[in-house]
């Protein structure tokens, strides 16, 4: 039965849909939000369904956004409309982030801290919903500009605590995919029956038997085409067209008979995104029309209304009236807005309106397009800028600006992730005559984008090329370029067989430095090998004014690893940490998190690891980008966790990079086999990872080659790291390296004092993993040997080491071993970390350390609610019943005061 509702027949059928939405409604109105997207075609009544969950929400406050297809280049304009009505709580922000919001809605000047704007989005919905539950609506979310998206995405999963459900309307295949990471409903059409009800129900005249079958036919379900087709005429051919564009047709039918300035009037209303009516009566005047009578002539079409806002009865009629008008007629209405926006309050939207309304080049306009692109880009609208840069080259009569705008926009579009529009760009330079200079960039750009494609391995090349391009004219830059195709070889993990070939490129074309340098130091490593190279690669890390990681943190990191120093790998990781925070730089912050994971792993403090690792997935999170992976795979692999490491390592395979997005893949895999004992599965992998000989990516797999082929007979193999390993430990110097490189040779030479080395020296540095496995290599020895008492007492040593640092496979060696020497073995306690989830550990550790709710839920990215919460869980978890008692619980604790 229809009920008087003028859109309740639109809801015809579609319970599931209804449920769906009411079940997300009752969970947030008991403080348990969430969101939701729907998914349809145009016009199968999406926005009715939005309105329905309106409608039946009555203890919620409800905002609306909706997205624009002429305003997606306007940076948080989207998240603007969502927020505008929360604004009085802007207040109960902390200051730095009222600041970003007010910088970034263009209330005040200054650059936002784009990494924030998030964050502080979701206080500001927090602190509106607890007066009462927040619905927020959000129509035709495809067409939202990238910034706001990426954010109300962030809010849409960060809401899990509150009272706040989140609705998502958007076309089906027409933008938008990053809303498929939402929980989403496809909404489809209406059956025969509803559809046959509904067109009875709305139709303008009465309709026989076999009009009304062919009817719905056409509208194949679609509510909208229910209710237009039949003022069209309805007899379009199915196969003609989509249901969408015969809907499209049916607006345009409309328009017939109407005046040209009529006509020019819906055409300036369709083409200003605002809904201003004062910005349309100023165009429509500076047009000459006459108001009364064209406003009223249009109004009859029912297109749109003309009331306190300019309103569209359908964004497909929109579309319709702008498409249905000609070139002239769409640059006279962009013409007449342009003259009508303010150039001060709303610079950015003129310039727009400029240069729609422009028939050719114009380099006025072109230069004020790349101010806005400066302002988009400093209030964080990284997709806004490339498009205007890119609108900006279109209209670029200067040649060589038209080139400089051409590299920026090209830039702009890489920056941004889409990479297909910034190499079409570059496409149009091939036939430019460019400066060498010039073409340097364009190589750097084709080399960094073709290193985000899976499978495409010109990247480090074409850099390379662009830094023998620059020899002559910036020597300093070529140098640079040199290692930066050596760093983002290694960062993204496409330095397996690379790494010599740039090498090998640079000692040829490099000019000369004042003072060796990083450069010359891998180029001494890669031609005469480790002896001469660890003096000269230490002085460089360490540096003669400052340490290299201050400006390259990732090569330092690396070559850390690769001179087996593991204390100054923690000191760069902690710079990295606090430099990251400092700046707000979410690259560093996340890059310092996954090497402070990576280190606390080989410590030994588990706990610590986990909680490094939710804090990099959190910031990952809040800036729209998947979680790092390869501090993920190391810490799965020490704590011999087969089933996690190969989802990770499927995760790495199915990445934008495939499987040498992660440099470590092949020896955290041997890793994790040796320490499950599968060493057949261990040495597989070792030798997949030292085939290249590579520096940077073989040292750590050397030790694990080593253990694998002894276990395996396989002694050659053995030998032959063996001396590779003592080479680059000998050379680089450090307690670890040679302790490490100690019980590798006990292995290969069964000498009892080689493992006596091992455990001496490393029982003076902080790797417990380490110094367990070589307790647990002794042991086994000495049982092999026959020797069971000497054995127990390094075996339990091993097994106390390993468990205490959740390395459960090699803890499980260790505790078949003591079984063999018939010792029972007592059951592993369980550990605080191994009774919370991962951001439980995150959020108990900072709690731990003194940290506030507030502080905990700026950190992590989540709301002070969902941080009770999590404490709930912990406290109820863990037997506690305070913070306090949190603060003194062992191995919770973290070694730093939070800062």
């Amino acid at each position: 039965m229809l009920t008087s509702s003028p859109r309740s027949d639109l809801l015809l059928g579609r319970f599931d849909e209804k449920r769906h939405m009411d079940e997300l409604t009752g969970r947030a109105a008991s403080g348990r939000g969430g969101a939701l997207a729907l998914r349809g075609e145009a016009g199968i009544g999406k926005s009715a369904l939005l309105a329905h969950a309106a409608g039946t929400a009555s203890a919620f406050r409800v905002i609306r956004a909706s997205g624009s297809e002429f305003e997606q280049h306007l940076p948080y304009s989207g998240l603007h409309q969502l927020c505008v009505p929360m604004l009085e709580h802007l207040d109960a922000l902390p200051h730095p982030r009222r600041d970003d919001l007010r910088a970034a809605f263009g209330m005040t000047e200054g650059t936002p801290d784009s990494f924030h704007i998030g964050l502080a989005a979701l206080g500001l919905l927090t602190a509106a919903a607890q007066e009462r539950p927040l619905l927020c609506l959000i129509d035709d979310a495809q067409w939202l500009d990238s910034a706001s998206l990426q954010v109300m995405l962030f809010l849409g999963r960060r809401i899990t605590t509150d009272p706040i459900a989140m609705l998502f309307a958007a076309r089906s295949g027409d933008g938008a995919k990053e809303l498929d990471e939402l929980p989403g409903l496809v909404v489809r059409g209406l059956n025969d029956k509803d559809a046959r009800t509904l067109l009875t129900a709305r139709s303008p005249f009465p309709l026989d038997d076999q009009v009304r079958d062919r009817l719905v036919a056409e509208a194949q379900g679609s509510p909208l085409a229910l209710l237009e087709l039949p003022r069209a005429g309805g007899f379009v051919p199915p196969e003609m067209s989509s249901v969408p564009n015969r809907i499209e047709h049916g607006f345009q039918a409309r328009l017939t008979g109407l005046t040209a300035e009529a006509r020019l009037l819906l055409t300036v209303a369709a083409a200003d995104p605002t809904g201003d009516p004062g910005l349309l009566w100023a165009a429509a005047r500076h047009l000459g029309l006459d108001l009364a009578p064209s406003s009223a002539e249009a109004a009859t079409t029912g297109l749109a209304e003309f009331g306190h806002r300019i309103r569209f009865c359908h964004p497909l009629a929109r579309s319709a009236v702008y498409r249905a008008a000609s070139a002239c007629e769409r640059r006279m209405a962009h013409g007449a807005l342009a003259e009508a926006t303010d150039p001060t309050g709303a610079p950015d939207r003129r310039a727009w309106h400029r240069a729609q309304a422009s028939a050719g080049p114009d380099d006025d306009i072109a230069a004020a397009l790349e101010q806005c692109a400066s302002r988009a880009r400093a209030r964080g609208g990284v997709a806004a800028a490339a498009a205007f840069l890119e609108r900006s080259v279109a209209l670029s009569l200067d040649p060589e600006r038209r080139i400089e705008r051409t590299l920026a926009a090209a830039q702009a579009h890489f920056d941004a992730g889409t990479t297909d529009v910034a190499e079409g760009l570059l496409a149009t330079l091939e036939t430019a005559t460019l400066d060498d200079h010039q073409h340097a960039r364009v190589d750097l750009l084709r080399g960094r984008t073709a290193f985000t494609r899976r499978h495409d391995d010109a990247g480090p090349m074409l850099m390379t090329r662009a830094a023998q391009r620059l020899v002559a004219l910036h020597p300093q830059q070529a140098r640079d370029s040199f290692l930066d195709a050596l760093e983002m070889s290694l960062v993204v993990g496409r330095g397996g067989g690379v790494i010599r070939k740039v090498v090998a490129a640079a000692r040829s074309a490099a000019p000369a430095s004042d003072s060796p340098d990083l450069l010359d130091a891998l180029i001494e490593l890669v031609t005469n090998g480790y002896p001469t190279a660890a003096p000269l690669l230490h002085r460089t890390l360490h540096g003669e004014h400052e340490p290299l990681w201050l400006r390259r943190p990732a090569l330092a990191a690396m070559i850390a690893i690769e001179l087996w120093d593991p204390r100054t790998h923690t000191d760069i990781a902690n710079w990295l940490v606090k430099d990251g925070r400092e700046s707000g730089s979410p690259l560093v912050l996340r890059l310092g998190l996954a090497q402070q994971a990576i280190d606390a792993a080989m410590t030994g403090d588990l706990g610590q690891a986990i909680a490094a690792t939710a804090e990099e997935a959190a910031i990952a999170d809040a800036a729209g980008l998947p979680p790092l992976i390869y501090h993920r795979l190391h810490l799965a692999a020490q704590r011999g966790r087969r089933e996690e490491f190969e989802e990770l390592a499927r995760e790495a395979e199915n990445g934008p990079h495939g499987t040498g997005q992660v440099t470590n893949l092949h020896s955290t895999t041997a890793l994790l086999n040796n320490g499950l004992a599968d060493y057949p599965a261990a040495l597989a992998a070792a030798r997949r990872a030292t085939e290249h000989d590579d520096i940077f990516l073989t040292g750590s797999a050397l030790p694990e080659l080593i253990e694998a082929a002894v276990h395996c007979d396989d002694h050659a193999t053995a030998k032959e790291a063996l001396a590779s390993l003592t080479e680059r430990t000998e050379a680089g110097g450090t307690g670890v390296g040679r302790g490490i490189a100690a019980y590798a040779r006990g292995l290969v030479t069964g000498v009892e004092h080689h493992f006596q080395e091992s455990v001496e020296l490393l029982a003076k540095e902080r790797l417990a993993p380490y110094l367990g496995r070589a307790h647990l290599l002794y042991g086994q020895w000495l049982r092999r040997e026959g020797r069971r008492r000497d054995s127990r007492q390094h075996l339990r040593t091993a097994h106390e080491l390993l468990s205490k640092a959740g390395n459960e496979g090699f803890a499980g060696r260790a505790a078949n071993e003591l079984r063999a020497t018939g010792e029972r073995v007592r059951p592993r306690s369980e550990q605080p970390y191994e009774k919370l989830t991962m951001q439980e550990v995150a959020v108990a550790r900072l709690v731990a350390s003194g940290a506030t709710s507030h502080e905990v839920a700026g950190q992590l990215f989540i709301s002070k609610r969902t941080v009770d919460a999590h404490l709930r869980n912990i406290f109820r978890k863990l037997g506690l019943t305070s913070r306090r008692q949190l603060k003194d619980h062992p191995e919770v604790l973290t070694h730093e005061r939070f800062t």
